[in-house]
């Protein structure tokens, strides 16, 4: 029976994480290891659970942020797959197994699970993430009803609540980006994926139940466009940003003047200025990326989404037809790809 390592990232007050470490260690079907990582819980969960047998703490001494706590656990695991488990997520009996069987298919680089809303787990958290072209990503059929996501299919990005994949795999790729902290970083990681010639593939029999909260961290806004940004500039090639270029730009005036108008130009204006300063740092990741990818955005291309459509955020009704238009205008660039 394979060992899969369970990666747990805590932070702060987690309720749930009893729950979601004994969940992982009872997984039928594969042997399971959970690596408990403490990026700074308040609550005493982490000490609670620590001691019980199958679980290994990592205890860094700061915050990492998710990708980094993540990188820390993979680090001190053992298993052959590794998966990774949000600390308010509870995993089915069988979900850890079935992730890992998927995870080993020698085409497949990320299994991510049928992701549940824990106070309707009859409906979707995550049936895989979705990318839009201009690099907003989201739950794919958030608030649908499981049924009607109950058959495998490849998506764009996984799911960072509920997700799995072979060691070498994510060695192979770097795991994920340690400075993107938070938020983006499974976006980044499936983008990387898919241009290494692997997919990613939504296993919906892989039930994980999630206690979802969009704005839990109150520097989300900054780490959500900080990271677009990020994952844009150096994962997509010289010509899709040039071709992109004039709807990008209006993108960031009118993300601009949403974040006037809600308080948060602050936030907004420091992610501009974090890649400012790491310049360099996107230079080097950008130029690394690029010579390690095996398939262009040309190839790419039908699998990002033409529409914004979250379900875990009310749009704006003038939206609509700015959001036909980009539709149109991304399959013009897709024919100059």
């Amino acid at each position: 029976m394979s060992l899969v390592s369970a990666v747990i990232v805590a932070y702060g007050a987690e309720p749930w994480l009893e729950r979601s470490v004994r969940a992982a260690l009872e997984s039928d079907g594969v042997d399971v290891e959970v690596v408990l990582v403490d990026n700074g819980c308040t609550d005493g969960a982490v000490d609670a659970v620590a001691p019980l047998p199958g679980v290994t703490a990592v205890r860094p001494g700061c915050n990492l942020g998710f990708a980094g706590g993540c990188q820390a656990g993979v680090v001190a695991s053992r298993g052959d797959v590794v998966a990774f488990v949000n600390p308010d997520a509870v995993v089915a009996p069988d979900a850890l197994a079935r992730l890992a069987a998927v995870a080993a298919e020698p085409e497949v680089a990320i299994a991510t699970a049928g992701v549940r809303l824990a106070d309707r787990p009859e409906s979707m958290n995550s049936a895989g993430n979705d990318v839009h072209f201009l690099g907003m990503s989201w739950s794919g059929g958030f608030g649908e009803p499981a049924a009607e996501h109950a058959v495998r299919r490849q998506v764009l990005a996984a799911s960072g609540a509920g997700m799995a994949m072979r060691r070498e795999v994510w060695d192979t790729v770097g795991g994920m980006e340690v400075e993107m902290f938070a938020y983006y970083e499974d976006a980044d990681l499936s983008l990387r994926c898919w241009q290494q010639g692997l997919s990613v593939a939504y296993v919906p029999e892989a039930v994980v139940v999630h206690r979802y909260e969009f704005s839990r961290n109150p520097r989300k806004l900054y780490l959500v466009e900080r990271n677009r940004l990020c994952m844009v500039l150096t994962l997509y090639e010289a010509r899709t940003l040039w071709l992109l270029g004039p709807a990008l730009l209006g993108l960031e005036l009118a993300v601009v003047a949403l974040a006037l108008s809600q308080g948060w130009a602050k936030q907004k204006l420091a992610g501009w200025a974090w890649l400012l300063r790491r310049r360099r740092w996107l230079r080097e990741r950008r130029r690394a990326v690029q010579t390690a990818r095996r398939v262009s955005d040309r190839e790419l291309g039908e699998r990002f989404a033409t529409s914004l459509s979250p379900g875990n955020l009310a749009l704006p009704t003038w939206l609509g037809p700015l959001d036909r238009l980009l539709a149109r205008y991304w399959d013009l660039v897709r024919r100059h790809l």
